[in-house]
């Protein structure tokens, strides 16, 4: 709802931040009288003066029974405080609305989207031949990864000589199986046609990128 500019809280008179529990308050008087209701804790609450406390700002934080009979004075009502339970699961209900209508939005996005053209399909087929031709060995690459040392590179410089060899058989080991891998990328690269029409300058720097990636 709508607010004046720098319109006072109700109860304390600091600057409020909307309608709260059909009331015009600030955060501080909202989550007050929220905390007291869904804990029951004005049954608790007393006063040392008769009940007789101004409540502003300063003062709000002085006594608690003199600031909740206030919140009830200007209207805040007591039945729009929800409990735990029914809090959590309006959460819950807000954040599935939420990534409904992200779906939503998502659907109708792909909806709208143009469908390709005919030099976009031929573009994509090339792609997916050339990713199927020069991927075909890709699961024997994975399976082979899986035997590689855990630390290539990273054990402690021993000054004995078999510390050395046994980097130096990790290191044979890792060019062996890496070295296919990168063969394919080349073999794919060299494929698309786009890649074909690039300087060689280009080429070589776009390989690169690619088998360090």
């Amino acid at each position: 709802s709508y607010l004046e500019k720098d319109e006072p809280c109700v109860v304390c008179g600091d600057k409020a931040t909307g309608y709260h529990y059909r009331c015009i308050t600030c955060e501080g008087c909202k989550g007050f009288f929220r905390r007291t209701i869904q804990k029951n804790l004005h049954p608790s609450y007393s006063c040392k003066y008769d009940c007789c406390c101004i409540i502003d700002k300063i003062t709000r934080n002085q006594c608690q029974l003199c600031r909740f009979k206030k919140c009830i004075a200007v209207g805040m009502a007591m039945d729009l405080v929800l409990d735990e339970s029914k809090r959590v699961a309006k959460r819950r209900l807000i954040e599935e609305n939420r990534e409904k209508r992200k779906k939503e939005e998502m659907v109708k996005t792909l909806q709208n989207r143009p469908e390709p053209t005919g030099a976009e399909w031929e573009l994509i087929r090339l792609v997916t031949e050339a990713h199927r031709h020069t991927n075909a060995q890709g699961s024997q690459w994975k399976q082979k990864r899986k035997f590689l040392p855990d630390k290539i590179g990273q054990s402690p410089v021993a000054p004995t000589s078999d510390g050395d060899k046994v980097d130096l058989e990790a290191f044979s080991e890792f060019t062996k199986i890496i070295t296919p891998a990168i063969t394919r990328v080349v073999d794919f690269a060299k494929k698309l046609p786009m890649f074909s029409e690039l300087p060689c300058e280009d080429q070589i720097i776009l390989l690169k990128g690619c088998c360090m990636e």
